[in-house]
């Protein structure tokens, strides 16, 4: 749980040390799904776990592998950009508020008391503490809104895979594998798009994505499918609330990024609030809601998770 906690959180980390190395979000986002896939096709292969074959699964792959790899390992490549790594990991663990918040709405979420719901309020309340609108040096930029709109995105795919992907007979690491091919045949296409470097990447750049796509995404799901099997989802679900902490102080210890009082307390705040949006439910009906992180991934992350495991535990970035 802990090396787990450590390898998934550390890749907000992973993605300053890349951007300020010379290469681009785009960049990341390739580099990461293709090395990620490699991994788990590594590791399927060993347990002989074969790819789906259906055309129907490969067509909910390509939904999946945009909404909870391609496009929020973009967004927090671009909002790491401006946005310091540790706020991005608090940002990140938002996720399950969007996720219940997307429930209600389609009416997906059962058994919903008085307790959840002050915890989703509790959430965004804890968003609009880190935000700040009201003060001068409050996060409105573009880049914070982006890493918002990843962990929008993750709500979504996992709505989405809930319904189309989990449980209908394709072994969980082959499904990951999939799901992370089908992501860098997405953004391989669009990847001049990215240009060209204003310099050559730092070899510290090249190292941090790939160990960001290594070991941030293909080995955190190999472990992550591991710690479901031998502890249980429960257990899972808690390394969630561990990833906004590793961020912030990998952020603090080796960038030396501060952190202001008002942002702490709002990490605070969200944690709480997820905590009380995953509690009260009725005996019986678990619910769709991810836990705290990423990030991918097929995630974090960044962040961020396959599709069985972040479902249970959750991405991903």
């Amino acid at each position: 749980m802990v090396v787990l906690a450590l390898l998934w959180g550390s890749g907000f980390l992973w993605i300053k040390l890349a951007l300020e190395g010379g290469l681009a979000p785009l960049h990341i986002t390739v580099v990461r799904c293709a090395l990620g896939a490699l991994v788990l096709l590594v590791l399927a292969r060993s347990a002989r776990q074969s790819l789906p074959r259906d055309r129907r699964t490969w067509g909910h792959l390509v939904v999946a592998a945009f909404f909870c790899n391609a496009l929020p390992f973009f967004l927090f490549g671009v909002g790491e950009q401006t946005v310091d790594s540790g706020v991005a990991g608090v940002l990140n663990a938002t996720t399950p508020l969007w996720s219940f918040a997307i429930g209600l709405a389609l009416g997906t979420e059962r058994g919903f008391g008085p307790l959840r719901l002050t915890g989703l309020l509790l959430g965004f309340a804890g968003i609009l503490l880190i935000f700040a609108p009201w003060h001068q040096a409050g996060l409105t930029g573009a880049g914070a809104w982006a890493l918002v709109a990843a962990a929008v995105s993750y709500a979504v795919a996992f709505a989405y895979m809930a319904r189309h992907l989990i449980g209908r007979g394709t072994a969980p690491l082959a499904l990951s594998a999939a799901q992370l091919l089908m992501a860098t045949g997405l953004t391989l296409p669009v990847l001049p798009a990215a240009g060209a470097a204003s310099g050559a990447p730092t070899p510290t750049a090249w190292i941090a994505v790939v160990v960001l796509g290594v070991f941030g995404t293909g080995i955190t799901f190999h472990l992550n499918s591991r710690l479901i099997a031998d502890e249980g989802p429960t257990a899972a679900a808690t390394v969630g609330y561990l990833l906004p902490v590793v961020s912030v102080v990998l952020g603090a210890a080796v960038l030396g990024e501060q952190l202001g009082i008002r942002v702490v307390a709002g990490m605070a705040v969200v944690l709480l609030g997820v905590g009380l949006t995953r509690g009260g439910r009725p005996a019986g009906k678990p619910g769709r809601t991810a836990p705290a992180g990423r990030t991918t991934s097929p995630v974090p992350a960044p962040a961020a998770p396959a599709p069985q495991e972040r479902v249970h535990r959750s991405s991903d970035g």
